[in-house]
């Protein structure tokens, strides 16, 4: 069995110097009142034009991001490749509202998809659904409201962006990964993706909808649409996380007075991860998963059910994924022992992607388990180090 513990595999790539800014970063993250201090003071000093950069890009930048542009992350991306470890470019520009910069997010997709197609280390593109169309209209179509004819042309217009990459990927054999929304914005983003994947996921797997396991409902939607696929006959691609935005969700459901989507506890959402993955991997010769988390258990039980239905360690339908700069434990020890594995390295200009960073450092400190197993990791190899 894969031994998470074993740090020596797991900071491979890490010189002295990364492991110690890792820890610096991780110290720091497991402070709660240093981060909102940190983030209002790197919020004031970019929105100020001070030249701190340059700072930025030294530490938190280089430990959670690849580079500004697709070359600049040429060399994370062959250096994880050498160890086994595959990479998903995800470009983490946020907050784009205007109908020509949905244009261009599909321009710069489309660039990424040429990009990415001779590298073998790069199996998968990524994108979000609301870079492709406006919050609003995906809100819309969720509820079933009534659109004007203005807001119906719109949202063709959303559709043959998805078509448009989704071709593209097929095309390219390259498999696409589409990211999970606000629970009152997925149902759109659902619909397309259940007609994306009708359409190009005939003979192979290549779009891949989220599912977020903390949502209380998902089981019942996964087996749904592996109804749906044996009427329609196409492979479902499924990329299994937790979630993203249960804070939100939480104090949404309050506020507007419906009952939350999210389980109660985190005990209920790891059963429901762990019984979501353990449905498909019993389908697993007519779908495809990819399996989300950074959660030991969770990996280790995808391990065991795969060795319960003799599935070999490299079935080219299973894959892991992790953040760049977080659990490495996982992603290079299971690359070691026959994974397939890809770390999502975010990228894009500093001040663009600081929305990103900022988020994945709160995110950090809320969950703070996982700040502590890091800490405790590197703590564990820094001290191997000194008495080699």
């Amino acid at each position: 069995m894969v031994n998470f513990d074993n740090t020596a595999i797991a900071f491979q790539m890490k010189n002295d110097a990364a492991l110690d800014r890792a820890y610096f970063l991780f110290k720091l993250i497991s402070n709660e009142p240093l981060v909102k201090i940190g983030t209002a003071a790197t919020n004031f000093a970019l929105n100020a034009q001070l030249p701190v950069e340059g700072l930025i890009r030294a530490t938190v930048f280089d430990h959670f991001c690849g580079g500004v542009n697709e070359e600049d992350c040429l060399q994370i991306i062959k250096e994880l490749g050498s160890y086994g470890v595959q990479s998903i470019l995800d470009y983490s520009v946020e907050g784009k509202v205007e109908e020509n910069q949905f244009d261009l997010a599909v321009e710069k997709n489309l660039e990424i998809l040429s990009f990415i197609k001779s590298r073998e280390e790069i199996p998968f593109a990524v994108f979000k659904p609301t870079a492709l169309g406006s919050s609003d209209l995906f809100y819309k179509v969720s509820q079933n409201s009534d659109l004007n004819e203005s807001e119906k042309n719109a949202y063709n217009r959303i559709t043959d962006r998805y078509h448009t990459l989704c071709s593209k990927a097929r095309e390219l054999n390259i498999k696409l990964l589409v990211d999970a929304e606000e629970s009152w914005l997925q149902q759109a983003a659902d619909d397309l993706c259940l007609q994306m994947m009708k359409t190009y996921n005939t003979e192979q797997p290549i779009v891949y909808n989220t599912y977020q396991m903390y949502r209380w409902d998902k089981m019942k939607d996964l087996e749904k649409l592996f109804d749906l696929a044996s009427r329609y006959n196409f492979l479902p691609g499924i990329k299994l996380v937790r979630g993203a935005y249960m804070e939100k969700e939480r104090k949404r459901a309050s506020e507007k007075g419906y009952n939350s989507p999210i389980c109660e506890d985190k005990k209920e959402t790891d059963l429901n991860f762990d019984k979501g993955a353990r449905f498909i991997l019993n389908h697993i010769e007519k779908a495809s998963i990819f399996v989300g988390s950074h959660n030991e258990h969770s990996t280790l039980l995808v391990l065991n059910y795969m060795e319960e239905y003799n599935i070999p360690s490299d079935h080219k339908h299973i894959w892991f994924g992790q953040l760049y700069g977080m659990s490495d434990h996982i992603s290079f020890n299971l690359a070691k022992n026959g994974y397939n594995v890809s770390k999502y390295i975010p990228y894009g200009p500093v001040k663009d992607v600081m929305p990103y960073l900022i988020r994945r450092a709160e995110e950090n400190t809320s969950v703070a388990g996982q700040t502590n197993r890091e800490l405790e990791l590197i703590k564990k190899e820094r001290s191997r180090r000194k008495l080699l």
